[in-house]
């Protein structure tokens, strides 16, 4: 079955990343099985392989053919006129989970109708809303209209079109029948946590039922740099939980296998149900299912097989499957419980007792097998992951049964919120891991991105898988394991120490600007007679620490936080304890705490205000936006700040201004600019009069890869056409701007083009 499962799932992803080959690859499929067949009956040797190899090609021309067949009603809606910012009034179904985001709440859902001025469109497409605000009964099940912007989505994704609202939908149907009750559950089980202290209340919900709405970003990231992350949302191991604890209540009560079977099934259909049968929990119930599976059959052998089988039915039901990072990681982690657990439990045994090592086994083959497919996500290895897991892992069921049972008990408020506190020792014991671990120096070993990095990785978790296990009279099981660590070790030494010495050198050392390559975010650094000021922190701590000990940056004298989205200020912990002052626009109650952990760390916070100056070395800032009068919050509030002299080319940086607060910017210039920070990383949403009054001849494009769409074409143009050179992070990586003598000089960490 393995190469049966590879082939579909090598076949679906061509079909949904390039979907117009998606009908003629299926044709191609099913042609070649037929072939394959008819040569295998004729040689009538070697029949078995020839077999597998024409039904890998038949599954795989039935997912590319499931891709094929959404082909038409994908396209309907994707050829619809909706750029440029035009305004849509779109009717959907809300199929997803509704989970904060950096600017409010998104989920998933099928559009049914979109209205674009008076054409009305009957539709059938999945799509993912962005919203700033809830509304009363927005759930999983309900119905809903929603007004805002939208752009295609990227090739690969579920979704047609990425929908941002203006404001809270309206909610024409609350969720009915199961769904209504899933969702009182849900929010009865918030209701009963609700008082209970932080961060252990925040995970009950979590860990339970697999809603995240209460876990903060850095509760998040603590659980995400510890390898914890599993946790905090519905995974295998809660499925097969609860099926098993419905298996053993059957059994105690007499029941035969049959009806066992039935009742395990019944309960993992409802928990499916009630924390929202979206797909990577269906994903999830599969995985354990199967991995129980071949537990029972007590064949290994057995058990990779079904899982075969059961990748390839969930990619011909849902082809869009085989580009997701978490459907990879899932078939990773029960390959690895049944494939290598046993072995690893068995090699490690020689050291230690069979219980200890069957505990450390277990996390460690998951962590091996899917360490590689991590780092093409986040560059960078959990090194305390295992041991985290060790730790935090036995509070996990207990936490998830007790908050389950709190859920269930809800309609009874006094029997709820006890089992609540009882779910909330297991939550803080589990949140309190995540942050000693991830506060550990050394937690987050920075790795190799990209392919080499995650097949280097994968040669040291099979070096260490292979000399875990090789013993015995297996010495040449060893020897290869040493060559293999020998041969990494050497690699990471020329591609990390002596790698970082060679960037460093051919690093400018004249820079006044540097736009950092942090992905989707924005982290600029200025620097003038050795002060050094840096505009926002980018979405990631370890992308930023890299840009910072490239550019040789220790102290930061001015940091400016010019609005609160996590694009913006998640990087923060990277420069805690090295700010002097901190620089901030308008502070909404969630913006409170990361103010106040830079305050302990020893900055010095001040409010922003239009007019506001100050000197940097030689060079002197001044903001021109946020005006005090004016009502604009979020991006449209963002600290504008434009900066000149002391060998600092003269530079405006426009955060993530919209529109209408640039057209109101525009009348208040009154010079021109060297160098331009495009607003919203290069949204559609510009002034092309601020631009043509800016009159920059670089213009930065804060930039990585995004579901936006961004830069927009729209942008691009613009900006073209005021003959600005354009600088994207995204294709050149870091970008120095500084003067030399009349000209400005410009590096790029990688050539973004001839």
């Amino acid at each position: 079955m393995l190469p049966v499962a590879a082939l579909a799932w090598a076949a679906a992803a061509v079909a949904i990343a390039v979907p117009q080959w998606a009908l003629a690859l299926s044709m191609g499929c099913f042609a070649g099985a037929a072939l394959v067949l008819l040569a295998a009956i004729g040689a009538r040797r070697a029949l078995s392989p020839m077999v597998i190899v024409a039904v890998g090609f038949a599954l795989g021309g039935a997912a590319s053919g499931s891709a094929a067949l959404a082909l038409p009603s994908r396209d309907a809606v994707a050829r619809l006129p909706i750029d440029g910012g035009r305004a849509l009034v779109l009717d959907v179904t809300v199929v997803g989970k509704v989970e904060p985001s950096t600017a409010g709440w998104r989920f998933d859902a099928i559009a049914n109708g979109i209205r674009i001025g008076e054409e009305q469109h009957r539709v059938n497409a999945p799509v993912v809303v962005r919203v700033p605000a809830l509304a009363e009964g927005l759930d999983l099940g309900a119905t809903a209209t929603v007004t805002g912007t939208a752009f295609e989505a990227e090739a690969g994704e579920r979704a047609v079109l990425v929908v941002r609202t203006h404001g809270a939908p309206v909610v024409s149907s609350p969720p009915q029948g199961p769904f209504a009750v899933a969702s009182g559950l849900r929010h009865g089980l918030q209701t009963a946590v609700r008082g209970l202290p932080a961060p252990g209340a925040e995970l009950i919900a979590g860990i339970a039922v697999g809603d995240t709405s209460a876990v903060t970003p850095e509760l998040d990231a603590a659980m995400k740099s510890s390898a914890l992350s599993h946790l905090t949302a519905v995974s295998g191991a809660n499925c097969a939980l609860v099926v098993g604890i419905a298996f053993g209540l059957a059994a105690l009560l007499g029941a035969g296998r049959a009806l066992r079977v039935t009742a395990g099934m019944a309960a993992l259909a409802g928990f499916v149900v009630l924390v929202s049968p979206e797909p990577s929990v269906v994903r999830a119930a599969a995985m354990a299912t199967i991995a129980m599976g071949g537990l029972l059959l007590g064949r290994v052998g057995a058990g990779v097989a079904v899982l075969c089988l059961a990748v390839v039915v969930l990619l011909v039901a849902d082809p869009w499957l085989a580009l997701s990072p978490g459907f990879a990681l899932s078939a990773a982690a029960t390959g690895s419980l049944l494939l290598l657990a046993g072995p690893l439990a068995d090699g490690l045994g020689r050291w230690m007792p069979a219980p200890l090592a069957l505990a450390l086994a277990i996390p460690l083959a998951a962590q091996l097998a899917c360490g590689p497919l991590l780092v093409l996500i986040a560059p960078t290895v959990p090194l305390y992951g295992v041991l985290a897991n060790l730790i935090a892992g036995p509070a996990a069921p207990l936490g998830t049964v007790l908050g389950l049972l709190a859920c269930l008990a809800c309609g009874i408020p006094v029997l709820a919120q006890g089992l609540a506190v009882l779910a909330w020792a297991p939550a803080a014991w589990i949140a309190g891991t995540a942050a000693v671990a991830g506060a550990l120096p050394g937690n987050a070993v920075p790795w190799m991105p990209g392919p080499l990095g995650a097949a280097t990785l994968g040669l040291v978790g099979g070096g260490l898988a292979l000399s875990l296990i090789g013993g015995g009279r297996r010495r040449h099981v060893r020897a290869v394991a040493v060559v293999m660590l020998a041969a990494v070790v050497g690699l990471l030494l020329a591609l990390g120490p002596l790698s970082v010495l060679v960037e460093r050198a051919r690093t400018p050392q004249e820079w006044a600007i540097v736009a950092c390559d942090v992905g989707q975010g924005d982290a600029v650094l200025l620097r003038s007679a050795g002060r050094v000021a840096l505009v926002d922190t980018g979405p990631d701590p370890g992308l930023l620490r890299t840009c910072l000990d490239r550019f040789s940056v220790d102290r930061i004298d001015l940091l400016i936080l010019t609005h609160f989205d996590l694009d913006h200020r998640g990087g923060t912990e990277a420069v805690r304890g090295r700010v002097e002052t901190v620089l901030h626009g308008p502070v909404e109650a969630e913006d409170a705490r990361v103010l106040d952990e830079l305050a302990t760390s020893g900055a010095r916070l001040v409010a922003a205000h239009q007019g506001m100056t100050g000197e940097l070395g030689r060079a002197r800032w001044r903001v021109l936006w946020p005006r005090a009068s004016t009502a604009y919050h979020g991006n449209d509030a963002s600290v504008v700040v434009a900066v000149e002299g002391g060998g600092v080319p003269r530079v405006v940086l426009l955060g993530d201004l919209s529109a209408g607060p640039q057209a109101a910017l525009s009348a208040a210039l009154t010079v021109q600019y060297d160098v331009v920070k495009v607003a919203h990383h290069g949204s559609a949403d510009q002034s092309g009069a601020l631009y043509e009054r800016i009159g920059a001849r670089v213009a930065l494009v804060t930039v990585g890869e995004n579901t936006y769409g961004h830069p927009r074409e729209e942008a691009l143009e613009m900006l073209s056409a005021g003959r600005a050179r354009i600088m994207r992070t995204d294709l050149s990586g870091a970008i120095a701007v500084w003067r030399e003598s009349s000209r400005l000089r410009i590096w790029e960490d990688r050539r973004a083009g001839p």
